[in-house]
């Protein structure tokens, strides 16, 4: 199993899914969360905790106004990640287990917060590899910008809360450039697999 680390908006996705390749498995734990949201169980938990205000018309979560309320309240940040986490692990540990049925010949986890919470989920002792993803700042804040619809500024706010990218990239078996556009990325990929020795995907 492979662990992709990485900042925010730096193209872990990408890079988890050429690893990946067309039978391997991404565990996306940011699908897993999105999921989570739309339960109807999560959504009256958080009706009764922030009100009306943190809801879209339709009646789904603003995660836009909820992460401004959480981000500014260290007790409410507190609240939401016990009930995200917990239910995201949860769903991490179902689709280890159907890969593992499915015998996948390659399993890639996309978890953000993937060292931040080992303690927790203890993900990390079951990795043969990691693998950083390099991106520059002004790159990421311009995916944040186009993707989420993220503020100038936001990108480094929220990583104040994660460890530093330093951190990460030193736990890094191998690192992935993703300084240029896609066909240089796969290349990346297909280097940073020949570094560690990982076996050729089959077709």
């Amino acid at each position: 199993m492979i662990g992709v680390l990485g900042g925010i908006a730096s193209g872990k996705s990408s890079v988890a899914k050429l690893l990946a390749g067309p039978r391997g498995r991404v565990i996306d734990a940011d699908r897993l969360v999105d999921e989570v949201y739309r339960s109807p169980r999560f959504l009256a938990e958080l009706a009764r905790e922030f009100g009306a205000g943190v809801f879209d018309a339709d009646g789904g979560a603003d995660r836009r106004a909820l992460a401004t309320l959480v981000f500014a309240d260290p007790k409410r940040r507190a609240w939401l990640e016990a009930r995200i986490h917990p239910a995201v692990r949860e769903r991490i540990a179902e689709e280890l287990a159907a890969a593992q049925r499915e015998h996948a010949p390659r399993v890639v986890l996309d978890v953000p917060l993937l060292l931040e919470n080992d303690a927790a989920h203890g993900l990390v002792a079951r990795c043969d590899r990691l693998v950083f993803v390099d991106s520059r700042l002004e790159d990421r804040e311009r995916r944040a910008a186009s993707n989420r619809g993220w503020s100038l500024g936001e990108v480094g706010r929220r990583e104040a809360a994660q460890l530093p990218l330093d951190v990460k990239r030193g736990r890094a078996d191998a690192v992935v450039s993703n300084l240029a556009g896609s066909t240089e990325l796969a290349r990346e990929v297909a280097r940073v697999e020949r570094e560690l020795g990982l076996p050729p995907l089959a077709p």
